[in-house]
């Protein structure tokens, strides 16, 4: 039986005003009390950060960015760095969302440079890995997970690869309501950690690998009774307090 602990990140995406989040915060933190055995995150976007941290102090209840800059400060407009994160005790970073990468052109390489900054700066980090609908019917999933983990975790020392959540999210999954069969999310998940394995496999067996993709409370429980998925990020659903809690509670061990 793993002992990797399930984790559930919720992307607001760009969702909720700060008045809007402390709404949401209010009503989700009794809700999520008793999930001991469960670690939880919600991503806001970077307005609303300073106050989750704030309202969710001394709660179980993370707070995430969903995104930062490699550089410590600079001519990068629009740009959040990690210092500014840690500042206000964010706790960890969504990295390499594929609608970063597809809307914001953000590349593997660049992704590989935040990786190592977040690490260093002590956040959390996410990486989302996930092949097109074109792929996978091309037969290309496993070529193009190889290379975004690759990549990647490239500048990730080897001791430190069980410190990198990976999220799998099939492109052709996100917001569209179809979802991963859950042979497909434990086939994916299985490839990821192999992936993880030949680097280290000490640390593939640390490795918490997430799904995303359109998770629903009705579907939750199937996916994270895979033996290789540890958790879920969320999206839509996490935008309300009900059916994240619901899907929290269904990553708990039996």
């Amino acid at each position: 039986m793993s002992t990797r602990r399930p984790l559930i990140a919720g992307n607001w995406k760009m969702h909720k005003t700060v008045a809007e989040a402390e709404s949401f915060i209010q009503q989700l933190l009794p809700l999520v009390y008793a999930a001991e055995a469960v670690d939880l995150a919600i991503c806001p976007p970077f307005t609303a950060l300073a106050a989750m941290v704030d309202s969710a102090r001394g709660s179980r209840v993370q707070v995430f960015a969903q995104n930062m800059h490699q550089a410590q400060a600079g001519a990068f407009t629009g740009e959040i760095s990690a210092p500014m994160l840690t500042e206000i005790d964010v706790d960890g970073v969504i990295l390499g969302h594929s609608e970063r990468r597809e809307l914001c052109g953000e590349s593997d390489r660049g992704i590989a440079l935040k990786l190592a900054a977040a690490l260093d700066a002590g956040l959390e980090p996410i990486l989302c890995v996930g092949e097109s609908e074109a792929e996978r019917e091309r037969g290309e999933t496993e070529r193009k997970l190889r290379h975004q983990v690759q990549e990647g975790l490239a500048k990730v020392e080897t001791e430190r690869l069980g410190e990198v959540a990976i999220a799998y999210e099939p492109i052709w999954a996100i917001g569209t309501g179809t979802v991963a069969e859950p042979e497909q999310a434990q086939e994916a998940a299985v490839f990821i950690r192999a992936l993880v394995a030949s680097r280290s496999p000490e640390q593939a067996g640390r490795v918490r690998i997430l799904y995303g993709g359109s998770v629903t409370p009705e579907n939750a429980a199937s996916l994270l009774a895979l033996a290789d998925i540890d958790g879920a990020l969320v999206g839509g659903a996490s935008l309300d307090a009900r059916a994240f809690a619901a899907i929290v509670a269904a990553a708990a061990p039996a």
